[in-house]
């Protein structure tokens, strides 16, 4: 991208794919896309694919093949309710729309009856070419997943490529799709990338503050009543010696008694970046009327939700590497290959776990329930607690009744972090809500593990051991080599 001019200028691409429900021997149809290539402030350059809606100019989406039958969705309560005009469906922007949150949860907004828009820079993409990694499902580029969506649902989404960072981007995307709710799930969300070198945290640091700056920012220029659902994690409160509660707590102290955010005791660069967001999302609520939702999400495991189990070119990723695979699946991944299952340490790391199911579930009701104007809320979003051990207890179960031979190993621990800790955290407003949790079961550990098992010749066990120490960052750049 490096060499495009500074000038727009508009090309023709053909793109071909094989249709959604078409078999693999049949013809390939081609599909002509239109596409403006314009430079981005940024360290990313913008590649938009432009359309028309009705009534105004829009930088719009990849198109889709033409479709026999329509599935026509069943919105639930308060899909179809706009701040500004309650006959119309909310248009809600899902900010990172690729990445494996966001694109579970952009295809559920989608399949209940949202107009929902995809806005962003594909980083995660280059993450993975950089530090020679891979998904250990196949995942289809973002404009042959949206074609798909189209001719299985006849549903659009549409899309925006561009890094929020570029606030210039940022606004035309705003007044293009004029979001009346915004779900931010584009940040850099790894610890171990943070803590990488001294240059993955400058830029997790930056790509996270001065991104969800600019949303803010964005927020009150052209959109002042747009509800922000934002993705914070429960990473963001430590380990305390107390319970954690849901974003505030009431103390006493000399005699007088006030309800203040609750403390924070972020653990590397990225959950640092994460405080510092929810600080500046609550100060622009109390300064500028904002509504926001903060939500806090534990560790998400699984892959499969109804939506992206519905094709092949809708599967999401699944991360099993030491610098972006999240305990479970990793777990279940080494299982499947016959790795020791490592566990980081003593083991007795205790932390907030749900399904992918519940995350889309979560954020819709964030969604259907808006913050008030000025409001700042925290849920905290998981639906139980586990330990290292327990987990790995757990998959080694499951693996013995599929007849794998699971073992389990202790590793030095990479991360600076207590071992063994008290951990009680409440989580009772998403329940409050109307979450119906999806429960760790065995049924979905033997789901997730013949997954990992089908794919397991995908898995580059070089990437399974942790590369990445938080006592050994230091400024010269590293490319993280395979063990």
């Amino acid at each position: 991208m490096a060499h495009l001019m500074s000038t727009s200028c508009s090309i023709k691409i053909s793109s071909s794919y094989r249709p959604c429900g078409q078999p693999r021997n049949q013809d390939r149809t081609m599909l002509p896309n239109s596409f403006t290539i314009k430079t981005s402030k940024s360290p990313f350059k913008r590649l938009i694919s432009k359309g028309h809606r009705a009534g105004r100019s829009c930088v719009v989406l990849a198109t889709a093949a033409p479709v026999s039958k329509e599935v026509s969705a069943n919105p639930r309560s308060g899909s179809d309710r706009s701040p500004n005009d309650s006959s119309k469906p909310q248009r809600v922007m899902v900010i990172g729309g690729d990445g494996y949150c966001g694109w579970a949860t952009a295809l559920h907004l989608s399949n209940k009856g949202y107009e929902v828009a995809i806005v962003d820079s594909l980083v995660r993409r280059l993450f993975d070419h950089q530090l020679g990694l891979d998904s250990l499902t196949p995942i289809s580029s973002i404009h042959n997943r949206l074609r798909c969506w189209k001719a299985i649902t006849g549903k659009t989404i549409e899309l925006y490529i561009g890094d929020i960072c570029d606030f210039e981007f940022l606004s035309e995307t705003f007044n293009s799709f004029e979001p009346d709710a915004v779900v931010h799930f584009g940040e850099q969300r790894s610890a171990p990338y943070s803590m990488i070198d001294r240059s993955r945290a400058v830029f997790t640091q930056k790509n996270n503050v001065i991104g969800t700056l600019n949303v803010l920012f964005a927020i009150k220029e052209f959109r002042e009543e747009c509800h922000l659902v934002k993705l914070g994690t429960m990473g963001e409160y430590g380990t305390p010696n107390i319970d954690i509660e849901e974003g505030y707590i009431t103390i006493s102290h000399n005699g007088r008694t006030d309800t203040l955010p609750y403390p924070k005791q972020a653990s590397s660069f990225y959950h640092l970046s994460k405080v510092h967001d929810s600080n500046n999302i609550a100060f622009t609520c109390k300064a500028w009327g904002i509504r926001a939702t903060d939500l806090n999400q534990g560790v998400v495991y699984g892959v499969k939700t109804d939506e992206t189990s519905m094709h092949e070119q809708l599967c999401n990723r699944l991360d099993y590497d030491g610098v972006f695979g999240t305990a479970l699946n990793r777990f279940c991944v080494q299982a499947a290959v016959g790795h020791p299952l490592t566990v980081y340490g003593k083991g007795g790391q205790t932390r907030g776990y749900l399904d992918i199911r519940d995350t889309v579930q979560c954020v819709e009701l964030a969604i259907a329930n808006p913050a008030k104007p000025g409001e700042f809320r925290v849920f905290n979003q998981f639906t139980e607690q586990f330990s290292v051990n327990e987990l790995a207890a757990l998959v080694t179960k499951a693996g013995q009744k599929l007849g794998l031979d699971v073992q389990t190993i202790s590793v030095p621990n990479p991360r600076v972090e207590a071992e063994e800790h008290y951990y009680n955290a409440k989580h009772t407003k998403l329940i409050e809500l109307g979450l119906k949790p999806h429960l760790l079961s065995d049924s979905l550990l033997d789901s997730l593990l013949n997954f990992a098992i089908e794919f397991k010749d995908r898995v580059d066990t070089k990437q399974i051991m942790p590369s990445v120490s938080w006592k050994k960052i230091g400024v010269k750049p590293q490319t993280v080599p395979a063990n």
